[in-house]
Parts: structure tokens; C-alpha cells; sequence
């Protein structure tokens, strides 16, 4: 096992494995929670198969363990090849895997049974929380000693993107989790509100998006031989990323009394956000252009590509809902959680597949077992997504209307019945896509066929040189 350990990418390739079976897990406790909003008596009142349990435990295993796992492990494996050089401690990898996963474990074992914190986000317990931390910081070290011997001068912006993000999220999580005070793990008052969704919206914007832009800037130019369009760009999206994003998370508390200067500064910090998503978004495409069939033509690069056009829509509905005139309708309701999905799986979600299913291969040495289990993983996820979200918006315009017309919840609840059923036929979808993924994960370990050593040897360099040449 020690030896296995020591193998290179060898933590890589456990980050994404365990990925990919989170994704299945998330996803089935996604389903529990879904059949309990259709039929509410389904369960029998069986405490711990509740909507108030199951929804904690899907919503960390897909944030925690799916999407942030995989991003982790394409992060871990792209850096050194960026930088023509081997990860620093394989061993230090292992180890933040193991508490990282303990703490996403953790999840499934004990919310069940209502031992969790009740803020959103931030259920995992003290000591989980601890061993979150121990592996974000691990992982910086293990990061920032790869760099410090790297044989590459040049930092490419994926790199700037993998260890910001672990480093931003290093001072945020503490913070949102109220860590100084174990005790309770919360204050007393809006204060806490307001610490909260400073961090809460943060985990999307400064470990999620920075993680996943970094492997859209990997795989883009990779699969289609381009060289990235401007390293200029790519660096002011980088800083106006942090200059607009880390104020934001007060636009989910403007229906609370939270002072004046602080609604303003997150509406327009909201708003403002617009800059670096189109200044990412132009860069990438730019670097495609004339190459979208190649693009569109490749498993991973599919996946990408997709989840780049998410990440569009997604940051074209956050700043419109973070105005107060439109929070009025949309606030409180399914509005919100089909936003929520497209950002974590549809933006984050999309391109952390697309980036496992690029280096997969080049993690483990073998090719994929099956390019079009790849194409109906991306199928089943597109047509479960796309579903979602448009019958989680029209539920929440029929909340809001009614709300805003005088009709009370137990009224308007009947005429949402229909619509917790459709979701939860589309989670099926998801869900097939997650065991589909899963299994072809597995059966590429087992029966992939041997990449070419020279083909091995090669694929690094390439990636270096693509964000080498600017316009």
C-alpha cells in the first residue's frame, strides 16, 4: 500500500475515483430527498429518511465529494505536468485524500441521525471541519513545493487558478465556519448570517469556479491544438474574479435587516461579476474559434465546452436575481435551487467530468475504456439538467406570484405536486449519468487499454506549450 502511494499520480488518480463515486452517492440521497417533496408521506415519518437530513447529505456529497474532489484531482495532476515536473509528496497527497474524504464521509454516516450543524454548508461536524482544513492546507503545501521545483518558468494560469483557489478557501472556510468558537460554530445574531453567506456563496466562487476555470484552460487548448488566445486576459479574469466575488454572498440575506452600505456593496458586487465571467468566457472561446467541431467531436472537450456555456447562464441569472426588485418574486422559492444546480453541476459539475475524462487516461497510463459511455454520460446529464432547471424556475415564478398576490404556502402547495414529481423523474436521469460515469471510470482502471509510453511522455509538454504563445 505504502509503495502504491509513492506511484506517481497515484493521488490524483484516488481523488478522481472517489469523485466518481460520490457522484453516484450524492446524486441516489438527491432522489430520497426529492420522492419525500412528491409524496410526504412516503416515508412514514422515518426521522431519519427526512427532507431535512437527506437534503444536508446531498448537498455536501455532490459540493464536497463530487464536483470539489474531481476538480482536486484534475488540479493535482495538471500543475506538475504544467510545470514539467512530479508532484511534490505523493504521500502528502494521500493524506489530504484521506481526510478530506473522511470529512465527505462523515456526511452520509451521521446527518442522518441529526448530528450536524444547521447552517448551510457548514453541517459537517467540529472534527470534520478540522480535517477539511488539514487537507486544503496540505494541499498547499504539496502545490507550492511543486512549484518551488518546477523545471518550467513559466506559470501557466491554470496553476495560478489551482493554487488560488485552495488558498482562498483556506481563509474563507475557517471564517464562514465560525472555527475560533467549537463550542457552537456560530454567533449569536445576523452577524451570523452574514459570516455565513460570505462563505457560502465564496465555496461556489473561490474554490469551485477558480478549480474548474484552471481545467477549462487546460483542456480547451489541449483538445483543440490551439494556443491559448491572450495570457494577458487570462490574468485580469484571475484578479477581477477576486476583486468582485468575495462581497457578494449578502445578496442571499436582502430580505433581512442587514445595513444599507452592505446591500449596496453586494448588489453591486453581484452585478459587477459580469466582467470576469465574459473576460474567462471570451478567452476560451476565442482560443476555439474556427474549431468548434474538433471541440464538439471530443468526449471531454464536449464536456467543457458545455460547461462554459453554464457557466454563462449561470452568471447572467445571479446578478439579475440579486436585485431587490427581482429577489420580490424569486426569493425563498425553486427559482433559487435551479439556480443552484446549474452553477454546481451544470458550470462546475460539466467541466470537472470534462477534466477527468482528459486526464484519465494520462493519469492511469490506459485509454478510455468507452468514449461513447463518455457522449451518454453527457446526454443523460444535459437532458436531467436542462429538465431540472426549467421545471425548478417555472415552480418557483408559480411560488412567487402566488406570494406576491396574497396566497398563502398551503394554498399554493397543491399546484406544485406536479412539479416535485418532474424532478424527481429527472434526477433519474442524473443519477444514470453518475452510474454510467462510475462505471466506466472503474472498467478503464480494469480493462483500458495501455497508452503508448511515448504518447505518455509527450502529452505534458504539449500542455506546457499551449499556454506558452499568445497573440
Amino acid at each position: 500500500m505504502l509503495k502504491f502511494a509513492s506511484k506517481p499520480q497515484s493521488a490524483a488518480l484516488a481523488f478522481l475515483v472517489a469523485g466518481s463515486a460520490w457522484f453516484l452517492i450524492g446524486t441516489l440521497y438527491g432522489l430520497v430527498a426529492a420522492l419525500h417533496l412528491m409524496a410526504p408521506e412516503l416515508y412514514n415519518n422515518i426521522s431519519w429518511l427526512n427532507f431535512g437530513r437527506m437534503r444536508p447529505i446531498h448537498v455536501n456529497t455532490v459540493l464536497f465529494g463530487f464536483v470539489a474532489t474531481t476538480l482536486v484531482g484534475c488540479a493535482i495532476y495538471y500543475v506538475p505536468a504544467l510545470l514539467r515536473t512530479r508532484l511534490w509528496s505523493e504521500r502528502l497527497g494521500w493524506f489530504s485524500w484521506l481526510c478530506w474524504n473522511a470529512a465527505v464521509l462523515s456526511g452520509p454516516t451521521v446527518f442522518p441521525f441529526g448530528l450536524q450543524q444547521n447552517r448551510e454548508y457548514t453541517e459537517y461536524l467540529y472534527p470534520f471541519k478540522v480535517l477539511i482544513m488539514l487537507a486544503i492546507l496540505t494541499l498547499i503545501v504539496n502545490l507550492t513545493l511543486t512549484i518551488a521545483g518546477r523545471k518550467e518558468k513559466t506559470l501557466y494560469v491554470s496553476v495560478w487558478y489551482a493554487v488560488g483557489a485552495l488558498i482562498w478557501t483556506a481563509g474563507v472556510y475557517p471564517i464562514g465556519n465560525v472555527m475560533w468558537r467549537p463550542q457552537t460554530q456560530a454567533l449569536p445574531g445576523l452577524v451570523d448570517s452574514i459570516l455565513l453567506w460570505f462563505y457560502g456563496h465564496n465555496m461556489v466562487g473561490l474554490l469551485l469556479t477558480p478549480l474548474a476555470i484552471g481545467i477549462a484552460y487546460f483542456v480547451l487548448p489541449r483538445v483543440t491544438r490551439a494556443p491559448l488566445y491572450s495570457h494577458r486576459l487570462s490574468l485580469v479574469g484571475f484578479w477581477a474574479l477576486v476583486a468582485t466575488y468575495t462581497q457578494i454572498g449578502g445578496h442571499h440575506i436582502l430580505q433581512a435587516p442587514i445595513p444599507n452600505w452592505l446591500r449596496t456593496v453586494t448588489v453591486v458586487g453581484s452585478i459587477m461579476m459580469i466582467l470576469p465571467v465574459f473576460v474567462v468566457l471570451a478567452n476560451l472561446w476565442l482560443t476555439t474559434r474556427g474549431r468548434g467541431m474538433k471541440l464538439w467531436g471530443d468526449p471531454a472537450g464536449r464536456f467543457v465546452l458545455a460547461g462554459t456555456m453554464w457557466y454563462l447562464l449561470v452568471c447572467l441569472q445571479g446578478p439579475l436575481q440579486s436585485l431587490p426588485s427581482v429577489q420580490a418574486v424569486t426569493h425563498f422559492t425553486n427559482w433559487v435551487i435551479g439556480h443552484s444546480h446549474i452553477a454546481v453541476l451544470g458550470f462546475a459539475g460539466f467541466i470537472a467530468l470534462g477534466g477527468m475524462w482528459h486526464m484519465l487516461p494520462l493519469v492511469c497510463g490506459r485509454k478510455l475504456y468507452s468514449a461513447r459511455l463518455v457522449n451518454l454520460q453527457f446526454g443523460l446529464l444535459l437532458f436531467g439538467l436542462v429538465g431540472f432547471f426549467a421545471v425548478l424556475t417555472t415552480a418557483g415564478l408559480i411560488q412567487g406570484h402566488a406570494w406576491a398576490t396574497g396566497e398563502t404556502v398551503y394554498v399554493v402547495l397543491p399546484s406544485l405536486n406536479v412539479y416535485m414529481a418532474l424532478r424527481a423523474m429527472l434526477g433519474l436521469f442524473i443519477i444514470a449519468g453518475a452510474a454510467v460515469g462510475l462505471y466506466n471510470v472503474v472498467m478503464t482502471l480494469r480493462h483500458g487499454e495501455p497508452l503508448e509510453p511515448a504518447a505518455l511522455e509527450a502529452e505534458p509538454l504539449d500542455a506546457a506549450r499551449a499556454g506558452e504563445v499568445s497573440p
